[in-house]
């Protein structure tokens, strides 16, 4: 039995040895060291000898598998070798080549492409970018920015509450921001004047139509030191207008009224689809700005000394945000707006629907 191992061994060798393909080496693999091989064969019938022929044969036949498994492996590896050189050979593909690019690149929201944007705008004239939580008290939401107990903003039918439950008083209650403002007070608190920042960040009310979302985007300005008037709120939100609508924007203020400041006015921006003439060049009238020549693109104002007076004083040898002291201007504008107005969509939907057709348009 061991010169039938022996010889297995010795065909096996020379048959691996001179496989000229993968295919052709599998085949001689199955042929020896199959279950049907004649070696497994060999190995079966060991029990059945004496005991002093069985350790012999068995280490015969365990030695001949174990070299023919190894013989297997290293020709293996120099076909697989080989094959590719063939392959690369007659395809010729260079190597050094960079590899095919993505079929599709990934891109920021127009949402957030633009809030970056006007960041960076406001960082250009001086202003430092903050963020504050979405959850908030009624204290920062609506008492501190001289909100009064009545005023509509605080019915349930317009602000999504948390809990029914006040902990600490009414003004401890939790809410989702209706708007960025409440981060005003926060700022004041934690900085002493002179102080100009810009906050970003989602909001929530409970509307949802083509032109309001339950969720939305705000951008939040404030500026306070001496002296400031609307004059420099004019003239840092016309900066503003002619970066994002285009260098030969004009903007005006119209009176209004907001909580928080005193004066207030609405902004708006001179049409850049017809100029702020209000028609177009063919006599029609502009769609876009309705025969106007002026877009409303935020709310502003001076900040009410009430707004001041609810700081309380940032150290013990400061005056803190004194009314009789400082003053300033404080702005909000709707993201989604700006960019409704910018780009001309219709609808405000549109930005949460995931729809590939409508976000490749704006990237």
């Amino acid at each position: 039995m061991i010169e039938q191992i022996e010889s297995i061994r010795s065909e096996a060798l020379v048959a691996i040895r001179g496989a000229a393909s993968s295919s052709e080496l599998e085949a001689l693999r199955v042929r020896f060291l199959g279950r049907k091989a004649r070696l497994p064969l060999l190995l079966r019938e060991v029990r059945m000898l004496s005991d002093a022929e069985r350790g012999k044969v068995g280490r015969a036949a365990n030695e001949a598998r174990a070299q023919i498994e190894a013989e297997i492996e290293a020709r293996a590896h120099a076909l697989r070798v080989s094959e590719l050189d063939e392959r690369l050979a007659r395809e010729r593909d260079d190597l050094t080549l960079p590899g095919d690019p993505p079929l599709a690149v990934g891109a920021a929201h127009v949402i957030s492409a633009l809030t970056r944007e006007l960041e960076d705008i406001f960082i250009g004239l001086g202003y430092s970018v903050l963020e504050g939580p979405e959850i908030e008290t009624v204290h920062y939401n609506f008492d501190a920015l001289n909100h009064s107990p009545t005023h509509p903003a605080r019915d349930e039918s317009d602000t999504f509450y948390i809990d029914a439950e006040t902990h600490g008083g009414e003004g401890a209650r939790l809410l989702l921001r209706t708007h960025t403002s409440p981060m005003q007070i926060r700022a004041m608190e934690a900085h002493p004047p002179p102080l100009f920042v810009v906050i970003p960040g989602r909001v929530y009310r409970p509307d949802s139509d083509a032109t309001h979302t339950p969720q939305f985007h705000q951008l939040e300005g404030l500026a306070v030191g001496e002296g400031i008037t609307l004059a420099d709120l004019k003239g840092t939100l016309l900066a503003f207008a002619r970066a994002v609508f285009g260098s030969e924007r004009e903007v005006r203020l119209r009176p209004h009224f907001f909580p928080f400041t005193e004066p207030s006015v609405e902004v708006d921006v001179s049409c850049f689809a017809c100029s702020g003439r209000g028609d177009l060049a063919d006599g029609s009238r502009c769609a876009l700005c309705k025969g106007e020549g002026w877009l409303e693109v935020l709310g502003a104002g001076e900040v009410d000394p009430n707004v001041f007076a609810a700081v309380p004083d940032t150290a013990a040898n400061t005056p803190g945000y004194d009314p009789e002291r400082v003053q300033g201007f404080a702005w909000g504008m709707g993201i989604e707006r700006i960019a409704m107005l910018r780009y001309g969509i219709p609808d405000l939907r549109l930005y949460f629907e995931n729809d590939v057709r409508f976000l490749e348009q704006l990237r």
